[in-house]
């Protein structure tokens, strides 16, 4: 499992839209799953579930991201789960990484 949580000011819609299109476009695989929305006393939380293929394991894996805002001041989750090999030990946790690195990348860049 890899996770990384930043920090930082913004305009939700324009994050969101930039992360969401970065990781559908950053991947022939990838794939938008499903989300959940909420507000409540001006603050936003969105979570969305992306997958992709990754080469190294194999096999698929999922990246959850969470964004929450209260006006500028914003804070996002990835956490990918499901590339590693091996039934009872992780093996092979590069395309897990490899996902995060990807929104790492995003958020940095905003």
């Amino acid at each position: 499992m890899a996770k990384y949580e930043y920090r930082f000011h913004g305009d939700f819609n324009t994050v969101l839209r930039r992360i969401h299109d970065g990781i559908l476009g950053g991947s022939v695989t990838a794939s938008f799953e499903e989300s959940s929305e909420y507000a409540a006393g001006g603050v936003r939380c969105v979570v969305r579930v992306y997958e992709r293929y990754s080469v190294t394991g194999s096999n698929r894996l999922s990246l959850t991201l969470t964004l929450i805002g209260q006006g500028e001041e914003l804070f996002l989750s990835a956490i990918a789960a499901g590339g590693s090999q091996g039934m009872f030990l992780k093996f092979n946790t590069f395309g897990e990484e490899a996902f995060v690195d990807k929104v790492r990348e995003l958020a940095q860049e905003l």
